[in-house]
């Protein structure tokens, strides 16, 4: 796509623009890896429970249909009820994805510097790219408050003050107010630099649901008309949702490339992820005293 096709896309997509809503709750009593967790624990007791049945060899009266259809049915309804009200099958797919993903030793690494960032008002998502606790979200998630309590998926809980809040690009920077040095933390990029389809992953707290990895495909860059002098940001085909607002977006090296802020439903690509490239935020903190 040349520049003078892109320039009539952007005119085209500019409306239909809309800004993602952060949740009223990012908790919840189990995630993905748990729901997993406990499958796979069910699984391996019916083999184990089969394979001494075989063993022996004691002729039993074989155990009624009925009987086995009403555990079934029973256990299904009792799994349903645990899983939150929004499940659905494109949700149980990323749940699966972010299951794979979370397998791999660099997903299971990037995770533990994805953090819970809550406010009065709200909650959202946030990242580690200090090992003292310099956390990066979006504006819209800390909107209003001096501080947010960041809560780290092994490292516990902590306040943190906003140091530097970026509206015009909806960007946020906070700090730990505990003297904290061994903290994990990611990687930024030093510019967004990308190929189109090119593949990323992004981390964050969708809907219900905590530290969700998952996966998707860059698009291209598109213009938004409410951003300040029309900064493009850049569109990826992914599973969003509420929630996933302050999420990274780490490119095949694990460098945060952007941070995840909204989601659009466009014309050509039907709901895409939107997110702010990492260069608008070296360009903000220069008048800030941020070391990134």
């Amino acid at each position: 796509m040349d520049n003078e096709e892109k320039e009539k896309q952007y005119a085209n997509d500019r409306d239909s623009y809309t800004q993602d809503i952060i949740d009223e709750d990012l908790y919840e009593e189990f995630d993905d890896e748990e729901l997993y967790r406990l499958v796979e624990e069910a699984r391996q007791e019916a083999l184990l429970r089969a394979a001494k049945e075989k063993e022996n060899k004691t002729p039993k009266r074989p155990f009624p249909k009925w009987a086995f259809w009403l555990i079934v049915v029973a256990m299904v309804l009792n799994v349903g009820a645990l899983l939150p009200q929004t499940f659905s099958i494109p949700i149980f797919e990323f749940l699966m994805t972010s299951t794979k993903l979370s397998t791999k030793a660099e997903i299971k690494e990037y995770k533990q510097a994805i953090v819970v960032v809550e406010t009065q008002d709200g909650r959202g998502t946030g990242f580690s790219v200090s090992n003292d606790g310099m956390i990066i979200t979006n504006h819209h998630v800390i909107e209003g408050a001096d501080e947010a309590i960041i809560g780290f998926p092994e490292d516990g809980l902590f306040t943190a003050e906003v140091v530097a809040d970026f509206p015009e690009i909806d960007l946020a920077v906070l700090q730990l107010q505990e003297d904290e040095q061994q903290l994990p933390a990611l990687k930024l990029a030093q510019e967004l630099t990308f190929k189109e389809e090119e593949a990323v992953y992004f981390i964050g707290n969708p809907l219900r649901f905590n530290g969700i990895a998952n996966q998707g495909t860059i698009i291209d860059y598109i213009q938004l008309k409410s951003w300040k002098d029309g900064l493009p940001v850049v569109m990826m085909d992914a599973p969003v949702y509420r929630g996933n607002s302050g999420s990274p977006v780490l490119n095949n090296e694990g460098q945060v490339i952007g941070v995840v802020f909204a989601t659009l439903d466009h014309s050509s690509f039907g709901k895409v992820g939107l997110f702010v490239p990492i260069d608008y935020l070296y360009e903000a903190v220069k008048s800030q005293p941020i070391d990134l």
